[in-house]
């Protein structure tokens, strides 16, 4: 069981740094800063493939029983998943990536805060250890980034980056706890078909408001369509393969499995952007992988739900009590039997 969660984490840590290469070369090869476009794009291909597989349901799982009976739930869902993609982006733009790295941890005490109280989940000692390991590896990896000079120069305004980057990771807390949910309580594929119709809807709003302009000044050509087209299936890959891992492990365990996602991504980047090489980056892989195999070694527990006692169990034991009482009270029955086989049943 271990080595299967490894390894489908890793498979998601692959998709997620497919996601950033292709976005950083669209960015400093061509110029393109359209992350609501590219996530638009994504929600659009949820929509078109598991949407549409729910409108041709029957039943209570349909399409329309579903939006007759949850759609406001979907459409927070919705705006939780999206703005917590665009948030993360767009903290580049005021703060480092050093402080991205660091604080976009914050997401992970908050998922298990949030596990805690929603999905009733009982974390060991053991489960903390892990993550405080894991957080060290990525303390490791931060570091490895300020030998290698990657930290970036200062940002234009670091508050309001490091603001951007907690609301994004507690926004990606909640939709990955709601996701957990509703995999394991109803189905895969209604989370998607709903994300992809309430996320195409939201994204392609926000797309419309606030990057139109950056959308015009692109300069299309069959590379940076083959970049987009790259992103795409990465990010589509990772959405609909994610919910298959959640429902094996939990929202927590993935979170920690894809933090080796970064340290792919500078793997690549060694090649495609030319960065220096730590071999502080190995350590921090290691360390990172050392506590998410402490964390799946043991698995959690799921509180039972507190019985309530019901206002009818007082009328039941009382009403026993009154049968016991009128047993005592029943005469006793004597049955005699004649020699002509006549049975005769007389009372005290």
């Amino acid at each position: 069981h271990i080595w299967k969660t490894i390894f489908l984490g890793q498979m998601l840590s692959l998709f997620i740094c497919g996601t950033a290469v292709t976005s950083q070369y669209l960015a400093e090869k061509y110029q393109v800063n359209t992350p609501m476009l590219q996530s638009f794009i994504n929600y659009s291909l949820l929509l078109l493939v598991y949407t549409t597989m729910l409108a041709f349901r029957t039943g209570s799982g349909s399409l329309w029983q579903i939006l007759k009976q949850r759609w406001w739930k979907y459409i927070f869902l919705g705006l939780a998943d999206v703005e917590a993609n665009y948030m993360i982006v767009k903290a580049y733009q005021y703060t480092t990536l050093t402080s991205v790295q660091l604080l976009d941890c914050f997401g992970i005490p908050v998922l298990m805060a949030l596990s805690w109280f929603i999905l009733r989940a009982r974390y060991r000692l053991i489960h903390f250890l892990a993550v405080a390991v894991c957080l060290l590896g990525v303390g490791t990896m931060v570091g490895a980034d300020i030998l290698a000079g990657r930290q970036d120069s200062e940002g234009s305004d670091v508050v309001i980056g490091d603001v951007l980057v907690l609301l994004g990771a507690s926004l990606y807390a909640i939709s990955n706890v709601s996701e957990e949910y509703i995999v394991k309580n109803l189905s895969r594929v209604e989370f998607l078909g709903m994300v992809g119709l309430f996320g195409t809807i939201i994204s392609g709003l926000q797309l419309a408001i606030v990057e139109h302009k950056e959308i015009m000044k692109i300069q299309w050509n069959w590379k940076v369509a083959l970049l987009f087209t790259a992103f795409a299936m990465c990010m589509f890959g990772l959405y609909s393969f994610m919910p298959v891992v959640i429902k094996v492990t939990s929202a927590t365990s993935v979170n920690l499995g894809i933090l080796t996602a970064d340290l792919y991504s500078l793997f690549f980047g060694l090649f495609l952007f030319f960065y220096k090489f730590s071999g502080l980056y190995i350590l921090s892989f290691v360390i990172i992988m050392v506590g998410f195999i402490l964390y799946c070694s043991t698995p959690t527990r799921t509180a039972e739900p507190t019985a309530l006692p019901q206002p009818s169990s007082a009328g039941l034991d009382n009403a026993a009590l009154k049968l016991e009482e009128s047993d005592s009270e029943t005469p006793a029955v004597a049955v005699q039997f004649t020699r002509g086989e006549t049975v005769v049943v007389s009372t005290d």
